[in-house]
């Protein structure tokens, strides 16, 4: 491990003044990542702004009924909060299926929706690997491995996103509030995650000096429902092969409203824009819900070992959508 600096942030405009003057600063809330990726050498911050003593560490009411999630929250703790469990539950399972008990009590919000890739030629620094050093190949593309992604995937990268969070966020419409040296800001959740395309070391939007403050969730649509599933090789402590959150609204049989994210699937947690423009007033039968879900895959380009994928994300999100409308 290369010797860093140690700051302990006393407010937000100290936290973002000292990254914006050390382009080699990184935020520290839970590390859960963090902390790994400079054992491995994938990360080598020179000063770490340790961010958990702000007060972004609360959960609250927005006066037109959404939620304001603050950006040092632990995992654990927004998964059983009270408002998240009744009016989001897609969020809460979402958060349960992530990781272990003892890192979810440590990860924060802010960190989960940062987090970096987990392919093995990242993290390795004896590999070429394009995310982490730009230009030197993605030997990821050639390689025997099962959980690369199936959309919108580049020459230059084929990662996924490995948070649940993120993906349930998106089928939420969720708002991420930042603070950085030019002011505030927010961005959907939906644009916050790049595509790789040419420049696949560019995880997000997020600017230099930049730090999540909080996330906002829209209020939930009247009478609607959702949930998140996860398909993974064991029952704990695995990344998604696929996952999918969806949220949905039926009135006297047809669908009202639909909202439609994948995980596991691309660099970044996928809104399944296609597949819910055709959800919108359909009857709320299964052929409804195929026909729209093989419209969004139709775009899936999977690769040497993971064609699988495509068949799984289907399933998950057909039966998603199915027990929601057969709960309304």
């Amino acid at each position: 491990m290369k010797p860093f600096s140690y700051l302990r942030a006393r407010s937000v405009e100290e936290a973002v003044r000292e990254s914006a003057a050390r382009p080699d600063a990184a935020f520290l809330g839970g590390g859960t990542q963090l902390v790994d990726l400079m054992k491995l050498g994938a990360a080598a911050p020179g000063l770490l702004i340790d961010i958990t003593r702000l007060p972004l560490d609360h959960v609250a009411d927005t006066p037109d009924g959404g939620l304001r999630i603050g950006a040092t929250v632990r995992n654990s703790d927004l998964a059983a909060h009270p408002a998240v469990r009744t009016r989001y539950p897609a969020l809460s399972r979402a958060l349960l299926s992530g990781a272990s008990g003892q890192l979810r009590n440590a990860a924060t919000t802010g960190g989960n929706l940062l987090q970096r890739t987990r392919c093995p030629y990242f993290q390795d620094t004896s590999k070429p690997c394009n995310k982490r050093e730009p230009g030197t190949g993605c030997p990821a593309r050639d390689s025997r491995l099962r959980d690369l992604a199936v959309l919108g995937h580049s020459a230059q990268c084929v990662a996924t996103h490995p948070s649940d969070l993120a993906v349930a966020l998106c089928a939420l419409d969720a708002t991420v509030h930042l603070t950085g040296p030019d002011g505030a800001r927010t961005v959907p959740v939906t644009g916050f995650h790049r595509l790789p395309g040419d420049t696949p070391d560019r995880d997000t939007g997020i600017r230099p000096g930049e730090l999540i403050t909080e996330v906002v969730l829209a209020p939930p649509p009247d009478g609607s429902a959702s949930l998140y599933r996860k398909a993974r090789d064991r029952a704990s402590f695995a990344f998604a092969l696929a996952s999918v959150a969806a949220v949905l609204t039926v009135r006297d049989g047809r669908i009202t409203y639909a909202a439609l994210a994948f995980g596991g699937l691309a660099h970044r947690p996928w809104r399944a824009r296609t597949a819910e423009e055709l959800l919108h007033g359909a009857p709320a039968t299964d052929e409804a819900f195929e026909r729209a879900v093989d419209a969004e895959l139709a775009a899936a380009r999977p690769l040497r070992d993971n064609a699988f994928k495509v068949p799984l994300a289907r399933n998950l999100a057909v039966g998603a959508l199915a027990e929601l409308a057969a709960a309304r």
